[in-house]
């Protein structure tokens, strides 16, 4: 049975306290794809008054790992091995949207990449690219 965004949601905030302080919301998981919001807060903001990078960083990463999510149903112990993100340009006072996707799933790693978008205008945030180190089977 296919996970639901709400259940992905509240498993996410159980795993990753963070999430709930930062508002994260799962928004979609199929297999292989994901899609998150952060909705805009003061508190998320940086001196300058853009989203902070450890914001979008978290985005990033748990759009990776709710694309494994998608693919490979309720894995705890699927962690970060590699995060690596490019800023492409400094968001405006907008939602962050996050879409992810799983480039290769192996049995002992993931691959994937994310694009990290304002909710508004549309416009690339962010690149991340990534893996996961998966638990044995």
């Amino acid at each position: 049975m296919a996970l639901q965004a709400e259940e992905v949601q509240s498993l996410i905030r159980a795993w990753i306290p963070m999430a709930e302080e930062i508002d994260l919301r799962v928004e979609t998981i199929e297999e292989g794809f994901s899609r998150i919001r952060i909705p805009f807060d003061d508190k998320n903001k940086r001196p300058g008054g853009s989203v902070s990078g450890p914001v979008l960083m978290a985005a990033g990463d748990t759009a990776m790992y709710v694309a494994i999510l998608g693919s490979m149903g309720k894995v705890a112990m699927a962690v970060t091995s590699n995060l690596n993100i490019n800023f492409m340009q400094r968001p405006g006072e907008e939602d962050i949207i996050a879409e992810g996707k799983i480039l290769k799933l192996g049995k002992c790693i993931a691959y994937c990449e994310v694009d990290i978008v304002t909710s508004e205008s549309k416009e690339l945030v962010a690149h991340v690219t990534g893996s996961y180190a998966l638990p044995p089977n």
